[in-house]
Protein backbone atom coordinates (compact mmCIF):
# COMPACT_ATOMS: atom_id res chain seq x y z
CA UNK A 1 0.00 0.00 0.00
CA UNK A 2 1.37 3.50 -1.04
CA UNK A 3 1.99 5.68 2.02
CA UNK A 4 -0.57 8.14 1.15
CA UNK A 5 -3.38 5.56 0.88
CA UNK A 6 -1.99 4.43 4.09
CA UNK A 7 -1.89 8.06 5.40
CA UNK A 8 -5.77 8.79 4.10
CA UNK A 9 -6.94 6.04 5.77
CA UNK A 10 -5.45 6.15 8.99
CA UNK A 11 -5.70 9.78 9.62
CA UNK A 12 -9.43 10.17 7.77
CA UNK A 13 -11.02 7.17 9.99
CA UNK A 14 -9.93 9.01 13.15
CA UNK A 15 -10.98 12.34 12.02
CA UNK A 16 -14.29 10.88 10.35
CA UNK A 17 -14.43 8.90 14.24
CA UNK A 18 -14.11 12.59 15.88
CA UNK A 19 -16.52 14.48 14.37
CA UNK A 20 -19.02 11.39 14.48
CA UNK A 21 -19.07 12.39 17.70
CA UNK A 22 -16.78 9.30 19.61
CA UNK A 23 -14.52 10.34 22.45
CA UNK A 24 -11.06 11.16 20.71
CA UNK A 25 -9.63 8.26 23.05
CA UNK A 26 -11.57 5.88 21.47
CA UNK A 27 -11.44 7.16 17.99
CA UNK A 28 -7.45 6.60 18.06
CA UNK A 29 -7.57 3.21 19.58
CA UNK A 30 -9.94 1.82 17.06
CA UNK A 31 -7.98 3.68 14.06
CA UNK A 32 -4.97 1.97 15.96
CA UNK A 33 -6.35 -1.68 15.97
CA UNK A 34 -7.85 -1.30 12.48
CA UNK A 35 -3.95 -0.14 11.69
CA UNK A 36 -2.27 -2.75 13.72
CA UNK A 37 -4.23 -5.98 11.53
CA UNK A 38 -3.23 -3.92 8.28
CA UNK A 39 0.48 -3.18 8.77
CA UNK A 40 1.34 -5.07 11.83
CA UNK A 41 0.36 -8.63 10.40
CA UNK A 42 -2.92 -9.32 11.45
CA UNK A 43 -3.96 -10.89 14.89
CA UNK A 44 -0.35 -11.38 16.30
CA UNK A 45 -0.08 -7.26 15.84
CA UNK A 46 -2.67 -7.17 18.07
CA UNK A 47 -0.65 -8.29 21.19
CA UNK A 48 2.02 -5.76 19.61
CA UNK A 49 -0.38 -3.50 20.12
CA UNK A 50 -1.37 -4.00 23.78
CA UNK A 51 2.62 -4.56 24.57
CA UNK A 52 3.62 -0.95 23.36
CA UNK A 53 0.12 0.36 24.68
CA UNK A 54 1.49 -0.64 28.35
CA UNK A 55 4.94 0.85 27.26
CA UNK A 56 3.38 4.19 25.92
CA UNK A 57 1.78 4.54 29.85
CA UNK A 58 4.93 3.50 31.96
CA UNK A 59 6.90 6.51 30.91
CA UNK A 60 8.77 8.49 33.86
CA UNK A 61 8.52 11.67 32.29
CA UNK A 62 4.20 11.47 32.47
CA UNK A 63 4.41 11.44 35.86
CA UNK A 64 4.07 15.19 36.81
CA UNK A 65 1.04 15.62 34.74
CA UNK A 66 -1.48 13.91 37.52
CA UNK A 67 0.22 16.08 40.51
CA UNK A 68 0.07 19.45 38.94
CA UNK A 69 -3.38 18.56 37.66
CA UNK A 70 -3.97 18.12 41.49
CA UNK A 71 -2.07 21.79 42.23
CA UNK A 72 -4.63 23.14 40.31
CA UNK A 73 -7.95 21.29 41.60
CA UNK A 74 -6.71 21.68 45.29
CA UNK A 75 -6.00 25.79 44.50
CA UNK A 76 -9.30 25.90 42.80
CA UNK A 77 -11.82 23.70 45.24
CA UNK A 78 -9.94 25.53 48.33
CA UNK A 79 -10.80 29.37 47.17
CA UNK A 80 -7.32 30.18 48.06
CA UNK A 81 -7.36 33.08 45.92
CA UNK A 82 -9.98 35.11 47.28
CA UNK A 83 -7.92 37.26 49.22
CA UNK A 84 -4.71 37.42 47.14
CA UNK A 85 -7.45 39.08 44.76
CA UNK A 86 -8.31 41.69 47.03
CA UNK A 87 -4.53 42.08 48.10
CA UNK A 88 -3.45 42.82 44.57
CA UNK A 89 -6.59 44.90 43.61
CA UNK A 90 -5.01 47.23 46.88
CA UNK A 91 -1.81 47.53 44.69
CA UNK A 92 -3.73 48.89 41.41
CA UNK A 93 -4.68 52.80 41.27
CA UNK A 94 -6.93 54.80 39.72
CA UNK A 95 -5.98 53.44 36.03
CA UNK A 96 -8.25 52.99 33.03
CA UNK A 97 -9.97 49.33 33.03
CA UNK A 98 -8.78 49.05 36.73
CA UNK A 99 -10.85 45.56 37.43
CA UNK A 100 -9.48 44.12 33.89
CA UNK A 101 -5.89 44.82 34.23
CA UNK A 102 -6.67 42.94 38.35
CA UNK A 103 -7.86 39.74 36.55
CA UNK A 104 -5.06 39.81 34.05
CA UNK A 105 -2.47 40.35 37.11
CA UNK A 106 -4.70 37.65 39.07
CA UNK A 107 -4.45 35.36 36.49
CA UNK A 108 -0.85 35.79 35.54
CA UNK A 109 -0.12 35.04 39.45
CA UNK A 110 -2.35 31.90 39.72
CA UNK A 111 -1.29 30.58 36.46
CA UNK A 112 1.63 29.97 38.34
CA UNK A 113 0.51 28.05 41.40
CA UNK A 114 -1.96 26.16 39.01
CA UNK A 115 -1.65 23.93 35.97
CA UNK A 116 -5.60 24.10 34.39
CA UNK A 117 -6.52 27.10 32.61
CA UNK A 118 -10.64 25.73 33.04
CA UNK A 119 -9.72 26.27 37.20
CA UNK A 120 -7.88 29.44 36.62
CA UNK A 121 -10.62 31.06 34.76
CA UNK A 122 -13.44 29.66 36.45
CA UNK A 123 -12.16 31.28 39.46
CA UNK A 124 -11.36 34.40 38.09
CA UNK A 125 -15.04 34.46 36.92
CA UNK A 126 -16.71 33.40 39.88
CA UNK A 127 -14.95 36.04 41.74
CA UNK A 128 -14.69 38.84 39.62
CA UNK A 129 -17.22 39.49 36.81
CA UNK A 130 -20.18 40.02 39.66
CA UNK A 131 -18.07 43.25 40.60
CA UNK A 132 -17.65 43.90 36.95
CA UNK A 133 -20.97 43.80 36.75
CA UNK A 134 -21.84 46.04 39.45
CA UNK A 135 -19.22 48.54 38.33
CA UNK A 136 -20.99 48.75 35.12
CA UNK A 137 -18.10 47.38 32.81
CA UNK A 138 -18.70 46.01 29.57
CA UNK A 139 -19.62 42.26 29.19
CA UNK A 140 -17.25 41.61 26.24
CA UNK A 141 -14.18 43.29 28.40
CA UNK A 142 -14.99 41.87 31.33
CA UNK A 143 -15.19 38.46 30.24
CA UNK A 144 -12.52 38.62 27.52
CA UNK A 145 -10.03 39.71 30.35
CA UNK A 146 -10.49 36.43 32.64
CA UNK A 147 -10.93 34.26 29.50
CA UNK A 148 -7.63 35.46 28.27
CA UNK A 149 -5.53 35.91 31.91
CA UNK A 150 -7.08 32.21 32.06
CA UNK A 151 -5.19 30.73 29.18
CA UNK A 152 -2.21 31.41 30.76
CA UNK A 153 -2.05 28.90 32.75
CA UNK A 154 -1.28 26.88 30.23
CA UNK A 155 1.44 28.79 29.18
CA UNK A 156 3.63 29.38 32.13
CA UNK A 157 4.65 26.75 34.43
CA UNK A 158 3.25 24.46 36.22
CA UNK A 159 1.58 23.08 33.00
CA UNK A 160 0.67 19.92 32.34
CA UNK A 161 0.34 20.34 28.72
CA UNK A 162 4.27 20.95 28.21
CA UNK A 163 4.73 17.77 30.23
CA UNK A 164 2.83 15.94 27.40
CA UNK A 165 4.01 17.96 24.83
CA UNK A 166 7.78 17.28 26.28
CA UNK A 167 7.24 13.69 26.29
CA UNK A 168 5.67 13.19 22.85
CA UNK A 169 8.39 15.53 21.16
CA UNK A 170 11.58 14.26 23.28
CA UNK A 171 12.85 17.47 24.68
CA UNK A 172 13.31 18.50 28.25
CA UNK A 173 10.25 18.79 29.99
CA UNK A 174 11.68 21.20 32.67
CA UNK A 175 13.31 22.94 29.54
CA UNK A 176 9.99 23.35 27.94
CA UNK A 177 8.33 24.10 31.63
CA UNK A 178 10.84 27.04 31.79
CA UNK A 179 10.60 27.70 28.07
CA UNK A 180 6.80 29.03 28.40
CA UNK A 181 7.22 31.91 31.51
CA UNK A 182 9.04 34.46 29.22
CA UNK A 183 5.78 34.44 25.96
CA UNK A 184 3.25 34.05 28.86
CA UNK A 185 4.61 36.95 30.25
CA UNK A 186 4.65 38.89 27.04
CA UNK A 187 0.77 37.38 26.71
CA UNK A 188 -0.01 39.06 29.90
CA UNK A 189 1.40 42.74 28.58
CA UNK A 190 -0.29 42.75 25.50
CA UNK A 191 -3.52 41.74 27.61
CA UNK A 192 -2.25 44.94 29.63
CA UNK A 193 -1.97 47.73 26.48
CA UNK A 194 -4.93 46.74 24.56
CA UNK A 195 -6.97 46.80 28.26
CA UNK A 196 -5.68 51.11 28.89
CA UNK A 197 -6.10 51.59 25.32
CA UNK A 198 -9.24 50.47 24.74
CA UNK A 199 -10.65 51.79 27.65
CA UNK A 200 -8.78 55.13 27.50
CA UNK A 201 -10.42 55.44 23.98
CA UNK A 202 -13.36 53.86 25.06
CA UNK A 203 -13.86 54.63 28.65
CA UNK A 204 -17.89 53.73 28.52
CA UNK A 205 -16.42 50.04 28.54
CA UNK A 206 -15.34 50.20 31.76
CA UNK A 207 -16.84 53.21 33.63
CA UNK A 208 -13.98 55.25 36.04
CA UNK A 209 -14.74 54.93 40.04
CA UNK A 210 -12.32 55.71 43.08
CA UNK A 211 -11.51 52.64 44.77
CA UNK A 212 -11.77 53.03 48.63
CA UNK A 213 -8.05 54.16 49.85
CA UNK A 214 -5.96 51.95 51.69
CA UNK A 215 -2.74 51.80 53.94
CA UNK A 216 0.36 51.06 53.06
CA UNK A 217 0.37 49.45 56.60
CA UNK A 218 -2.85 47.25 55.40
CA UNK A 219 -1.17 46.44 51.52
CA UNK A 220 1.76 45.55 52.92
CA UNK A 221 0.14 43.26 55.47
CA UNK A 222 -2.42 41.84 52.85
CA UNK A 223 0.53 40.96 50.78
CA UNK A 224 2.51 39.30 52.94
CA UNK A 225 0.12 37.24 54.43
CA UNK A 226 -1.88 36.23 51.04
CA UNK A 227 0.75 36.90 48.28
CA UNK A 228 3.66 36.09 49.28
CA UNK A 229 2.92 32.63 50.64
CA UNK A 230 2.15 31.21 46.59
CA UNK A 231 5.91 32.31 46.27
CA UNK A 232 6.67 29.23 47.97
CA UNK A 233 5.14 27.21 45.73
CA UNK A 234 6.38 28.90 42.75
CA UNK A 235 9.54 28.52 44.29
CA UNK A 236 8.46 24.87 44.35
CA UNK A 237 7.62 24.63 40.94
CA UNK A 238 9.74 26.54 39.12
CA UNK A 239 12.83 27.85 40.85
CA UNK A 240 14.01 23.85 41.60
CA UNK A 241 13.62 23.31 38.25
CA UNK A 242 15.58 26.20 37.03
CA UNK A 243 18.54 26.02 39.43
CA UNK A 244 18.69 21.99 39.00
CA UNK A 245 17.71 21.08 42.56
CA UNK A 246 14.80 19.15 41.71
CA UNK A 247 13.29 17.40 38.28
CA UNK A 248 9.99 18.54 36.83
CA UNK A 249 9.00 14.99 38.75
CA UNK A 250 10.09 16.15 42.16
CA UNK A 251 9.14 19.74 42.26
CA UNK A 252 5.82 18.47 41.01
CA UNK A 253 5.12 15.86 43.96
CA UNK A 254 6.59 18.95 46.07
CA UNK A 255 4.51 21.44 44.67
CA UNK A 256 1.21 19.49 45.24
CA UNK A 257 2.32 19.02 48.85
CA UNK A 258 2.75 22.61 49.48
CA UNK A 259 -0.35 23.46 47.76
CA UNK A 260 -1.92 21.01 50.27
CA UNK A 261 -0.36 22.27 53.32
CA UNK A 262 -0.87 26.21 52.63
CA UNK A 263 -4.75 25.43 52.20
CA UNK A 264 -4.72 24.14 55.38
CA UNK A 265 -2.41 26.61 56.86
CA UNK A 266 -5.07 29.25 55.41
CA UNK A 267 -7.95 27.12 57.03
CA UNK A 268 -9.29 25.97 54.05
CA UNK A 269 -8.47 22.63 53.65
CA UNK A 270 -11.10 20.15 54.88
CA UNK A 271 -12.00 16.48 53.72
CA UNK A 272 -14.89 18.23 51.05
CA UNK A 273 -12.24 20.03 49.27
CA UNK A 274 -9.20 16.78 49.04
CA UNK A 275 -11.93 14.82 48.03
CA UNK A 276 -12.87 16.67 45.32
CA UNK A 277 -10.08 17.75 43.90
CA UNK A 278 -8.66 14.12 44.13
CA UNK A 279 -11.43 13.11 42.04
CA UNK A 280 -11.35 15.89 39.62
CA UNK A 281 -7.63 15.17 39.16
CA UNK A 282 -8.01 11.59 38.88
CA UNK A 283 -11.03 11.76 36.46
CA UNK A 284 -8.87 14.48 34.39
CA UNK A 285 -5.68 12.30 34.52
CA UNK A 286 -7.03 9.09 33.58
CA UNK A 287 -8.72 11.21 30.30
CA UNK A 288 -5.45 12.47 29.53
CA UNK A 289 -3.62 9.61 29.82
CA UNK A 290 -6.08 7.43 27.60
CA UNK A 291 -5.64 9.73 24.87
CA UNK A 292 -2.46 9.75 24.67
CA UNK A 293 -1.38 6.44 24.98
CA UNK A 294 -3.88 6.02 21.95
CA UNK A 295 -1.38 8.79 20.54
CA UNK A 296 1.58 7.17 20.55
CA UNK A 297 0.51 4.54 19.46
CA UNK A 298 -0.84 6.57 16.50
CA UNK A 299 2.41 7.16 15.91
CA UNK A 300 4.09 4.23 15.64
CA UNK A 301 1.47 2.96 13.46
CA UNK A 302 2.03 5.81 11.24
CA UNK A 303 5.73 5.49 11.41
CA UNK A 304 5.46 1.31 10.57
CA UNK A 305 3.34 2.00 7.44
CA UNK A 306 5.60 4.25 5.81
CA UNK A 307 3.12 7.21 6.05
CA UNK A 308 5.88 9.44 8.37
CA UNK A 309 8.54 8.73 5.87
CA UNK A 310 6.62 9.70 3.04
CA UNK A 311 5.37 13.04 4.64
CA UNK A 312 9.21 13.79 4.95
CA UNK A 313 10.11 13.10 1.59
CA UNK A 314 7.69 15.23 0.26
CA UNK A 315 8.44 18.06 2.57
CA UNK A 316 11.77 17.99 1.87
CA UNK A 317 10.70 17.87 -2.23
CA UNK A 318 9.17 21.32 -1.29
CA UNK A 319 10.68 24.46 -2.64
CA UNK A 320 9.41 26.46 0.23
CA UNK A 321 11.37 27.89 3.34
CA UNK A 322 10.70 25.64 6.94
CA UNK A 323 9.49 29.03 8.70
CA UNK A 324 6.97 28.71 5.55
CA UNK A 325 6.28 24.80 6.42
CA UNK A 326 5.73 25.82 9.98
CA UNK A 327 3.06 28.54 9.79
CA UNK A 328 1.57 26.09 7.22
CA UNK A 329 1.37 23.58 10.50
CA UNK A 330 0.28 26.58 12.87
CA UNK A 331 -2.44 27.08 10.43
CA UNK A 332 -3.59 23.83 10.39
CA UNK A 333 -3.87 23.56 13.92
CA UNK A 334 -5.37 26.89 13.86
CA UNK A 335 -8.57 25.41 11.94
CA UNK A 336 -8.72 22.04 13.57
CA UNK A 337 -8.80 23.90 17.03
CA UNK A 338 -11.79 25.77 16.20
CA UNK A 339 -13.48 22.04 15.68
CA UNK A 340 -12.27 20.14 18.30
CA UNK A 341 -10.46 20.28 22.08
CA UNK A 342 -7.14 21.30 21.68
CA UNK A 343 -5.60 18.58 23.33
CA UNK A 344 -7.51 15.99 20.66
CA UNK A 345 -6.70 18.21 17.42
CA UNK A 346 -2.63 18.07 18.85
CA UNK A 347 -2.40 14.68 19.38
CA UNK A 348 -3.97 14.22 15.82
CA UNK A 349 -1.15 16.39 14.21
CA UNK A 350 1.82 15.94 16.49
CA UNK A 351 2.76 12.21 14.73
CA UNK A 352 2.57 13.74 11.85
CA UNK A 353 4.08 16.94 12.27
CA UNK A 354 6.76 16.27 14.65
CA UNK A 355 9.21 13.88 12.07
CA UNK A 356 8.79 16.98 9.86
CA UNK A 357 10.00 19.72 12.11
CA UNK A 358 12.87 16.93 13.05
CA UNK A 359 13.70 16.27 9.55
CA UNK A 360 13.60 20.08 8.31
CA UNK A 361 16.58 20.31 11.23
CA UNK A 362 14.21 22.93 13.57
CA UNK A 363 14.94 22.85 17.45
CA UNK A 364 11.65 20.08 18.42
CA UNK A 365 11.37 23.04 21.46
CA UNK A 366 10.79 25.87 20.11
CA UNK A 367 8.15 23.74 18.12
CA UNK A 368 6.58 22.62 21.00
CA UNK A 369 6.43 26.24 23.05
CA UNK A 370 4.17 27.48 19.14
CA UNK A 371 1.74 24.07 20.05
CA UNK A 372 1.15 25.35 23.53
CA UNK A 373 0.35 29.07 22.23
CA UNK A 374 -1.55 27.50 19.72
CA UNK A 375 -3.55 25.24 22.59
CA UNK A 376 -4.31 28.81 24.04
CA UNK A 377 -5.15 30.14 20.45
CA UNK A 378 -7.80 27.12 20.29
CA UNK A 379 -9.58 27.60 23.73
CA UNK A 380 -10.29 31.04 23.11
CA UNK A 381 -11.60 30.67 19.12
CA UNK A 382 -15.21 29.54 18.20
CA UNK A 383 -17.21 28.10 17.96
CA UNK A 384 -16.13 25.30 20.28
CA UNK A 385 -12.79 26.69 22.62
CA UNK A 386 -13.16 25.09 25.91
CA UNK A 387 -12.94 28.55 27.90
CA UNK A 388 -15.71 29.84 26.05
CA UNK A 389 -18.14 27.57 27.57
CA UNK A 390 -16.09 27.49 30.53
CA UNK A 391 -17.41 31.30 30.81
CA UNK A 392 -20.38 30.21 29.62
CA UNK A 393 -20.91 28.69 33.36
CA UNK A 394 -20.27 31.42 35.65
CA UNK A 395 -21.37 34.50 33.10
CA UNK A 396 -24.08 36.22 34.64
CA UNK A 397 -27.44 35.26 33.32
CA UNK A 398 -28.94 36.60 29.81
CA UNK A 399 -25.08 36.89 28.65
CA UNK A 400 -25.11 35.08 24.95
CA UNK A 401 -23.00 32.92 22.87
CA UNK A 402 -22.03 36.11 20.38
CA UNK A 403 -20.74 37.89 23.46
CA UNK A 404 -18.71 35.64 24.45
CA UNK A 405 -17.40 34.83 21.42
CA UNK A 406 -16.93 38.09 20.78
CA UNK A 407 -14.89 38.96 23.84
CA UNK A 408 -12.26 36.35 23.38
CA UNK A 409 -11.57 37.61 19.98
CA UNK A 410 -8.90 40.56 21.11
CA UNK A 411 -7.08 38.57 23.10
CA UNK A 412 -6.87 36.36 20.39
CA UNK A 413 -5.42 38.80 18.25
CA UNK A 414 -2.91 39.36 21.27
CA UNK A 415 -2.12 35.30 21.29
CA UNK A 416 -1.44 35.44 17.63
CA UNK A 417 1.11 39.25 18.26
CA UNK A 418 2.82 36.61 20.55
CA UNK A 419 3.01 33.45 18.22
CA UNK A 420 4.63 35.92 15.42
CA UNK A 421 7.01 36.85 17.69
CA UNK A 422 8.29 33.74 19.30
CA UNK A 423 8.10 32.14 15.26
CA UNK A 424 10.25 35.03 14.32
CA UNK A 425 12.58 35.29 16.87
CA UNK A 426 13.24 31.62 18.86
CA UNK A 427 15.53 33.09 21.33
CA UNK A 428 12.21 34.46 22.79
CA UNK A 429 11.40 30.74 23.99
CA UNK A 430 14.97 29.24 24.01
CA UNK A 431 16.93 31.88 26.16
CA UNK A 432 15.49 31.07 29.55
CA UNK A 433 16.16 27.29 29.04
CA UNK A 434 19.62 27.93 28.12
CA UNK A 435 20.25 29.37 31.34
CA UNK A 436 19.01 26.34 33.29
CA UNK A 437 21.49 24.71 35.29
Amino acid sequence: MEWWWSLSLLLGTTLALVFAGMPVALAFLLTDVVGALLFFGGLPGLKQLASNLEESLTTFSLLPVPLFILMGELMFHSQMGAKAIDAVEAWIGRVPGRLALVSVFSGTLFSTVSGSSVATTAFLGSQLLPEMERRGYSRVLSMGSIMGSGGLAMMIPPSAIAILLAALANVSAGGLLIAGILPGILMAICYVVYIVGITTLKPELAPPYAPQPVPLAEKLRASLTQVAPLAVIIFLVVGLIFFGVATPSESAALGALGTAALAAVMGRMNWDVMKRSLMGATRLSAMMFLIIAASMLFSQILAFSGSTAGLMELTGGLDLHPLVIVLIMQLILLVLGSFMDNLSMVMIAMPIFLPLIQGMQLDPMWFCLLIMINMDLANLTPPFGLLLFVMKGVAPVGTTMRQIYLAGLPFVACDLIVMGAVMLFPSLALWLPSLMR
